[in-house]
């Protein structure tokens, strides 16, 4: 039964993503005389559609959560329409999928050009003959590998000031919902996401693999970021629970607090537990970053409202190396 209705849900996806590429997209290539990307178009127009349906699946799933069991009660929700923006933009803009497509004709021809000379190019999904020949497996680990990386490149975005500067965009939000997720500056999203595509591709991760990768861990990050209070308990050890990332957010405490802050973790823990920068504190705090606040002697720093003016106070920040 249950194999069966995947199959029909697979089916119409399947049928639904063929119609939109040959009545939407693939018209507009041919009248712009590009018809040589439609591989890379059809994959966009996926892309597109898997987004749309993160986007309706998030709303379905997590808002009803935050409404009835809040971490904190606003009285409007008026900061978070912005995050809204960004969640489209990166779910249904391509950023991440684009920097791969992009870098992948260069890795293919390094690979090319070893195989010449006689070496086999590295294969992290083969390293293990028999077992992450699996394809759960194999992905599983795509998925420690990249994690792992995401810990220490968080850690980056807080230490290094002109990061700092462009990461603090997604900090600065002070209502954390289930869209603060994608809220990140453009150079700071660029950056990041052409690092992860590089050591993607480096050990051998495929397109349809790093577009599942990719919704995987944003989901899961998604729910990390909505206004719940939950620590999802004992699995709280394996998966980053709400409560354990608000606690990177929470003001003088995630960015500002012990070893320049916490639960730097995306996924795992572990990251976190390894390195000791693990708190596991359940208290509820304001999130933002302190100086927001501002002070009787300092007046509080503008991190800007709208989308155009977190991105032109961001690089503003950057070129002041701004902490």
């Amino acid at each position: 039964m249950i194999e069966r209705v995947q199959d029909l849900i697979g089916t119409a996806f399947t049928q639904t993503h063929a119609w939109v590429f040959e009545h939407g997209v693939q018209p507009w290539l041919f009248s712009f005389g590009a018809m040589r990307f439609q591989e890379e178009g059809y994959l966009a127009t996926e892309w597109f559609l898997l987004g749309m349906i993160q986007i309706f699946a998030l709303y379905v799933l997590l808002r009803p959560l935050e409404r009835f069991a809040p971490a904190e009660h606003w009285e409007n929700r008026q900061q978070t329409r912005v995050d809204f923006l960004y969640t489209a933009l990166n779910r249904l803009g391509l950023i991440p999928l684009a920097l791969f497509l992009l870098l992948s004709p260069v890795v293919d021809d390094t690979t090319m050009q070893l195989r010449d000379l006689g070496i086999t190019p590295f294969q992290l999904e083969h390293a293990w003959t028999g077992v992450t020949d699996i394809a759960v497996v194999g992905f599983l680990l795509y998925l420690v590998v990249l994690d792992f990386t995401d810990y220490w490149v968080h850690r980056a975005q807080h230490r290094w000031r002109w990061w700092w500067a462009l990461h603090a965009v997604h900090h600065s939000q002070r209502q954390m919902s289930l869209w603060t997720d994608d809220r990140n500056h453009l150079l700071d999203e660029f950056v990041r996401e052409a690092l992860k595509a590089c050591l993607a591709l480096s050990i051998g991760v495929e397109p349809a693999q790093f577009v599942g990768l990719l919704i995987a861990t944003r989901m899961l990050q998604s729910l990390q970021h909505a206004n719940v209070r939950w620590s999802l308990g004992p699995l709280g050890r394996l998966i980053v629970s709400p409560i354990f990332h608000r606690r990177h957010h929470a003001i003088g405490v995630g960015h500002e607090g012990r070893y320049r802050g916490c639960n730097f973790a995306v996924l795992f823990p572990l990251w976190d537990m390894m390195f000791r920068t693990a708190d596991y504190s359940r208290e509820v705090q304001p999130t933002g970053i302190r100086d927001q606040l501002g002070s009787p002697e300092v007046a509080a720093r503008d991190y800007g409202q709208g989308f155009w003016a977190q991105q032109r106070l961001g690089v503003r920040r950057m070129i002041n190396g701004a902490a």
